[in-house]
């Protein structure tokens, strides 16, 4: 068997420009569950899959895995987490349920406190509910209490919205700003919504790239707790990465609600860490 990270992993923090986090929590979900275990099984399937983007071009990164979170809960700072950040490099968190951005983008903004930070939320939800299923750290609530945590309605973006809760739609009329559900998407083109979205955010110091694989159609991703039809394509999906983090600066990311336990022959999982290698490819090089 192969080693994980298939040649790319380093034991020595001074050699890696990627830093890579666990987080296999999922009981803030609110349908299926099975995320807590898309940490490990994108681990395991990396041995697999060629260190090469889908372009051709050879990896030319290191990355130091932290492991898991062994403890989680959305209220509470998470040391593992803040260390990863203060290592000032590319932080890639696997996910567990939506539920684990929250402890994260709030660090993220206290690391960058002081700088013009933004959020790029891609998402087959909007995660706005102020409290769902009696639960104020929901994965339905991610949004909520990331305003909360400092960041104003400009600073946010929406990708890829095709569900949504009653009070998300009277919430994001009031306050979204940089608003692109999937209808938006399909009449006007990815590559329109992209080049808004870079200019959303050009002059941004520091930008969270928050993605649920969701915001794939379950027709390529169906190993996911909230499955919505009419999303992105796996290209779309990989095209978005790509781009945002070529020309952004993108200092953190996460890849979350991939279940494996709910999936068909691995392929969510497949896409889900391919995507983490096109990030890794678009990084700027050093």
């Amino acid at each position: 068997m192969k080693e994980i990270w298939r040649g790319l992993k380093t034991q020595k923090l001074e050699e890696a420009n990627i830093i890579i986090i666990g987080n296999p929590y999922d009981q803030a979900t609110s349908c299926g569950k099975g995320a807590a275990y898309g940490p490990d099984k994108m681990r395991e399937l990396s041995q697999y899959l060629p260190p090469v983007t889908y372009q051709g071009e050879p990896l030319k990164v290191k990355i130091f895995d932290l492991g898991n979170i062994e403890a989680y809960h959305a209220n509470e700072d998470h040391s593992l987490y803040q260390k990863a950040l203060n290592t000032n490099r590319f932080v890639l968190q696997l996910g567990g349920d939506h539920s684990i951005s929250i402890a994260s983008q709030r660090a993220f903004i206290k690391k960058h406190a002081g700088k013009k930070v933004g959020l790029i939320h891609c998402d087959a939800h909007a995660d706005l509910c102020d409290i769902y299923n009696d639960n104020r750290y929901s994965h339905a609530s991610v949004n909520r209490r990331t305003l909360e945590a400092g960041l104003k309605d400009t600073d946010v973006a929406y990708v890829g919205i095709r569900s949504w809760e009653l009070e998300e739609v009277s919430f994001m009329a009031e306050h979204a700003r940089h608003y692109y559900p999937m209808s938006k998407v399909l009449n006007l083109g990815l590559p329109t919504i992209i080049h808004e979205l870079k200019k959303a955010f050009e002059g941004y110091d520091a930008v969270y790239l928050s993605l649920d694989i969701d915001i794939v159609d379950p027709a390529f991703a169906p190993g996911t707790g909230t499955p919505e039809a009419g999303g992105f394509t796996s290209q779309d999906a990989l095209t978005l990465v790509r781009s945002l983090i070529q020309s952004l600066p993108v200092l953190a990311m996460d890849i979350v609600e991939v279940a494996p336990p709910l999936d068909t022959n691995d392929i969510t999982s497949w896409l889900a860490l391919k995507i983490a290698y096109e990030a890794f490819g678009a990084l700027p090089k050093k």
